[in-house]
């Protein structure tokens, strides 16, 4: 495997303003041209998470898509992050990954949020996701979604003959300051156990219903250790995967080959 590099971009989203967030992650995104591969940018991160939102949902092809795309041309890197969709049967909180030669793959959060209420506003999705990107497999996922591991297991000769599902698990999201601990240790508790690197990239600031965001976005290692871990400032951190590191702790932990057998 190739190495992988990963910018992590934690900001501090605007209330319900979806024109004024393009234009913020674009000046944020901007600099990264030729410096990286996969840009990841928080949940929602044209609204802030808000159930409210839901009355400016955008569709497939509304302004967002087209910005998303756009920027991945730009910087010559994938973009990932989730925005509301609205489609034929509902809204979605949905996860959307852009390339630079247009293609766009899109992920569905699957465990709504029910401490705010969102599954009674919101659809669920139905499937997980695994992404090829740059000779890397890639498995992108929404907040919540950490809190279930059976969910992002990484299984063994199942996706992939002879090898795991995937070498990178994604998590963008809103996690409020409240709770950074759980997110900060479910995090590295998915990279062991998955045996792969683990990424997610939280929001900074004050929302509008007065939840405060404590950033801890960060990169960990398929040990648990990790590469980079942000603070509560908005910031643009670009790490480097190694593609060889991750073999050779496979080869060297096998944990794979003892897994137990399951379908999800």
């Amino acid at each position: 495997m190739n190495n992988l590099r990963l910018s992590l971009v934690q900001g501090d989203t605007r209330w319900h303003d979806p024109a004024a967030n393009r234009d913020y992650y674009g000046d944020l995104i901007a600099p990264l041209h030729g410096t990286t591969d996969l840009v990841l940018l928080p949940e929602t991160f044209t609204s802030g998470f808000s159930n409210d939102a839901i009355g400016q949902a955008e569709t497939m092809d509304g302004p967002t898509i087209a910005w998303l795309r756009a920027q991945a041309r730009a910087i010559d890197a994938a973009v990932c992050g989730s925005v509301q969709i609205r489609d034929t049967d509902g809204v979605y909180n949905r996860l959307c990954f852009a390339t630079p030669d247009g293609e766009l793959v899109t992920y569905d959060k699957r465990h709504l949020f029910r401490y705010a209420k969102e599954h009674e506003r919101y659809a669920a999705g139905r499937e997980r996701r695994t992404i090829q990107w740059r000779d890397w497999r890639i498995c992108p996922l929404v907040c919540y979604d950490l809190r279930f591991p059976v969910y992002s297991r990484n299984r063994f000769d199942v996706e992939r003959p002879g090898g795991l599902d995937y070498d990178l698990l994604l998590y963008v999201a809103n996690w409020p300051a409240a709770r950074a601990y759980p997110w900060k240790t479910l995090l590295r508790a998915r990279a062991i156990e998955n045996l792969c690197y683990a990424a997610g990239v939280n929001r900074v600031g004050r929302d509008g219903n007065g939840h405060d965001y404590a950033g801890d976005s960060a990169a960990i290692d398929f040990l648990g250790e990790p590469l980079v871990d942000l603070g509560a400032q908005p910031q643009v951190v670009t790490v480097t995967l190694s593609g060889a590191s991750l073999d050779q702790h496979r080869a060297r932990f096998p944990a794979q080959l003892d897994a137990d057998a399951f379908q999800l």
